[in-house]
């Protein structure tokens, strides 16, 4: 068995709602960073959010992620996924750098294609159309390419001589022909850049490109076996891809699953009617796929059943989705059953031991 990480993934949802005690915007950023430093008091070992737009959720990671990196010192921070769709890959690639240097490298950075939305073609009325014949996938790609060019220190622009005299400024030093990188830059960081993936065919893309591998409780294919054993597949083609691709250091792969362990009659009024879950298999944007289930349960039950999990034992990585309209308080509890009676029996130790 894999030693394992455990972080948190939260979606950020507020509403207005009764029993809600996430109601605005504030509320969901504040808590965020609020549950990333009781996790960090636990030995959890990351904060993640998902990034969603046009909707009551997180939407601006990079000031989020500066705000957890001030007020911790050791947890991860990192995102479960942000859309590439939307962003300009040079901004976003100085907006990276700086919360990775503020975090003293803590930062990991899960981005992807995007997935599933509200918005009728989001993208597009943030300025960014995929050129004819291509498609929102192609420009994802595209911009993620450029985003990682830039992340590793390569020269994206011409200097203006006028201004930097022929005398190097990040190029070669020949008048008219000096080259400029993005700044500020971060060491390593373009080895913690993770793309979210929902096939296996994307798995290899991802191993090719050099990016740790992301998968989530929702995969846009079905082969009929159930979903940790496709996810499995999925991280074992990953894995022979970035071993063949000679790449110089060790990926890393984390999958993500919602836990829900029921210790109080609270516990019981929110989840004892759920238990754990099976695997669902629907058509999403026309395509089948195949959703992960949850698992609800007493704690021993729990550990049991995520031993037993392929895609759990194969991953180094485990992303806990939490409820997080239930608020700080629930949710630190609820890592704290996790880390004390589930989490050893799937290979993780606290940070202390290891």
């Amino acid at each position: 068995m894999v030693e394992k990480r455990i972080g948190f993934l939260n979606f950020g949802h507020w509403q207005p709602i009764p029993g809600s005690q996430v109601r605005t915007g504030a509320d969901a950023l504040l808590q965020t960073v609020e549950l990333a430093q009781a996790a960090e008091e636990l030995g959890v070992d990351g904060a993640y959010v998902r990034v969603h737009h046009f909707a009551r959720q997180l939407s601006s990671p990079f000031p989020l992620l500066a705000a957890i990196a001030a007020r911790t010192s050791r947890i991860e921070i990192g995102t479960g996924v942000i859309d590439m769709r939307y962003e300009n890959p040079l901004y976003m690639a100085e907006e990276a750098a700086a919360a990775d240097l503020l975090s003293a490298g803590r930062l990991q950075l899960g981005i992807s294609r995007g997935s599933p939305e509200t918005a009728l073609r989001g993208s597009e009325a943030f300025g960014y159309v995929p050129a004819d014949g291509s498609d929102d996938a192609e420009l994802a790609r595209a911009k993620t390419a450029r985003f990682l060019a830039a992340v590793a220190g390569e020269t994206v622009v011409d200097a203006d001589p006028r201004m930097v005299g022929g005398h190097g400024g990040g190029g070669n030093g020949v008048w008219g022909r000096a080259r400029l990188a993005v700044q500020p830059q971060s060491p390593g960081l373009r080895e913690r850049i993770w793309w979210g993936s929902g096939t296996r065919q994307t798995a290899v893309w991802t191993a090719r490109q050099g990016m740790n591998l992301m998968s989530s409780t929702l995969l846009s294919e079905d082969t009929g076996v159930p979903f940790d054993e496709l996810q499995a597949e999925q991280i074992a083609l990953f894995r022979a891809t970035w071993a063949d691709a000679g790449w110089a250091h060790e990926p890393r792969v984390s999958v993500s699953r919602s836990v829900m362990p029921i210790t109080t009659d609270e516990d019981r009024q929110y989840f004892g009617r759920e238990r754990t879950s099976t695997d669902q298999v629907g058509l999403l944007e026309g395509v089948r796929a195949r959703f992960g289930k949850s698992y609800a349960g007493e704690p021993d039950q729990l550990a049991e059943e995520l031993a037993k999990d392929a895609a759990v034992r194969d991953a180094d990585t485990l992303l806990l989705t939490v409820p997080n309209m239930l608020g700080v308080d629930y949710n630190a509890r609820l890592l704290e059953t996790i880390t004390r009676h589930v989490a050893p029996a799937i290979g993780w130790v606290p940070p202390a031991g290891r």
